[in-house]
């Protein structure tokens, strides 16, 4: 009877177990003689607590060590915090899923797979369609690519999209090595969540993205106009110093520079690679990419705005007075 009635206290318990203990009889929910059935018209709350003790402390055991998933797998992955990953080695960069969803996580929709560079702050991004742990990897793939930095070490967080034998495999193949963040600290994460912030969110805001035109618009932008943009003319500052005086922090950052700019500065980095960046450079207009920038953010919106009126135009039909808010 306490499980029929979903494990109360024996104080919640008493009264079913007077009204209720009858006619789970004549349902056959239960087999008792008439004597017991007395004998719980007649237990107190106290005692139901006390016969009961072993079986709740059996079910609070059980849902305790249960394992979770994936639990030799995330064994295997080394955790580290954020002042245990090494800023000044070249190869480590840090990454996350940024979520196109909207006001609703129902369906499937846009991702942006976010790729970050520890020592350069050299960002690349590819977006999506869902969280699917084969997508997240063909998007690590392409990340992989067309990098112009050799990656020695990824550190994602806990989301099951990254941590899986598929990227693990991956990552053995490529003699790239794997940590993770501790669970529900996003400080392990710091450098990829801030450009979550500045290259995801406030350029695309928070409207919901899934449909294959605007996933093809965003990839557009990350690969070509956008990339280039932030990588090669927008500087970055990374913290040096930071120290308490009295009640106020006070924090010292490097000069500004782009992520082009400290890659062409660094003695690690090859020369080859440092060649085909400049050539890259010399090339590129930062007025003009901006522009394109801009043109194919209003694309994107107007594709956007399209797909709603046709979500809402059956509704509008029968309220003609209803607006379509951006």
């Amino acid at each position: 009877m306490w499980k029929i009635f979903d494990e109360p206290c024996g104080q919640r318990l008493r009264p079913s177990l007077i009204k209720e203990t009858n006619r789970l009889r004549v349902f056959g929910e239960i087999k008792i003689s008439d004597q017991t059935t007395e004998k719980l018209k007649k237990i107190s709350p106290p005692t139901i607590d006390r016969k009961l003790k072993f079986h709740k402390n059996k079910i609070s055991n059980k849902r305790s060590y249960s394992k979770g998933n994936n639990p030799l797998l995330y064994q295997k992955i080394k955790i580290k915090t954020i002042y245990e990953q090494d800023r000044k080695d070249p190869g480590s960069h840090q990454m996350d899923i940024v979520e196109h969803c909207g006001a609703s996580a129902s369906g499937t929709y846009a991702c942006g797979v976010n790729f970050t560079n520890l020592a350069f702050g050299w960002t690349e991004t590819e977006a999506i369609m869902g969280k699917g742990q084969e997508n997240a990897l063909k998007a690590f793939i392409k990340i992989h690519q067309r990098l112009p930095i050799k990656i020695t070490e990824i550190h994602p967080d806990n989301d099951t999209s990254f941590i899986n034998w598929h990227l693990v495999k991956f990552c053995e193949d490529k003699k790239i090595v794997v940590s993770r963040s501790r669970p529900y600290k996003k400080n392990d994460n710091a450098f990829i969540e801030q450009k979550n912030s500045t290259h995801v969110r406030k350029i695309f805001g928070h409207l919901r993205y899934d449909t294959e035109k605007e996933i093809e618009i965003l990839n557009d932008l990350y690969r070509n106009e956008l990339g280039l943009y932030k990588n090669f003319f927008q500087p970055v500052m990374f913290l040096i110093e930071k120290k308490r005086i009295k009640s106020k922090i006070i924090r010292k950052y490097d000069e500004p520079k782009t992520p082009f700019e400290r890659v062409i500065k660094s003695e690690s980095m090859p020369d080859s690679v440092k060649q085909k960046l400049s050539e890259v450079y010399q090339n590129l207009n930062p007025a003009e990419l901006k522009r394109q920038i801009d043109k194919k953010i209003r694309l994107l919106f107007d594709v956007h705005q399209k797909k709603m009126k046709n979500l809402i135009s059956p509704f509008k039909k029968q309220i003609p007075n209803m607006k379509i808010l951006g």
